[in-house]
């Protein structure tokens, strides 16, 4: 026999709900390793109310951005309704945004264990659409975009406060490079899947 969870009482819920609206905004200005101590006091509670809710920082950062793999998926459920090449496009534009907007979740993809949260079942269709069309380059597996992501989240952290939209120049050329029309041999065969596995546990 399961035991349910008992639902919070009114009070103890909008203080939940105050401590991940301060995190989120926090995040999002300062990124993820912002004191939790700030995040409470924005939150007009005590460090004590924010563990109560959220025993580990990571119970936080998990609440503050599940919406973004709904986010993920939606646009990539749109990309598969367009043309595959621009499809593809538009699925790394929207997520590049995404980062672009928002240190904090920039600093989340940037991190192996925040990876999973990418839709990666749904970019491997993206791809083999794109591939199958003749536009995307035929060696390019779903592993080597990884580096699409992680790419561009550091050119993000990089070039922020100077041009924030540079990252968009980054990214154009990435996809110059994923064009099969122009493409050449790759130096170095892309990582097995069990490779990024260890990549993603971030036991290398």
């Amino acid at each position: 026999m399961t035991t349910r969870a008992r639902p919070l009482r009114k009070d103890a819920r909008r203080n939940r709900d105050r401590l991940v609206e301060s995190a989120r905004a926090l995040f999002a200005r300062q990124g993820l390793d912002v004191a939790l101590e700030e995040i409470a006091r924005a939150a007009g509670v005590s460090i004590g109310t924010l563990y109560n809710h959220f025993p580990r920082r990571a119970d936080l950062v998990e609440e503050v951005f599940a919406d973004r793999v709904d986010t993920v998926a939606r646009i990539a459920e749109h990309a598969l309704t367009l043309e595959p090449w621009p499809g593809l496009v538009h699925f790394l534009e929207r997520v590049c945004e995404l980062q672009a907007a928002d240190r904090g979740y920039n600093e989340l993809v940037s991190r192996p264990a925040g990876a999973h949260r990418h839709g990666y079942e749904l970019m491997s269709r993206i791809l083999a659409r794109a591939k199958e069309d003749g536009a995307l380059r035929a060696d390019i597996t779903l592993e080597d975009m990884a580096f699409v992501t992680w790419g561009t989240s550091r050119t993000v952290e990089a070039v922020g406060a100077v041009r924030p939209e540079l990252w968009r120049r980054h990214l154009a050329i990435l996809l110059d490079g994923l064009r099969a029309d122009a493409a050449h041999p790759l130096p170095e065969p892309p990582m097995r899947p069990e490779e990024l596995a260890r990549v993603l546990r971030g036991d290398c």
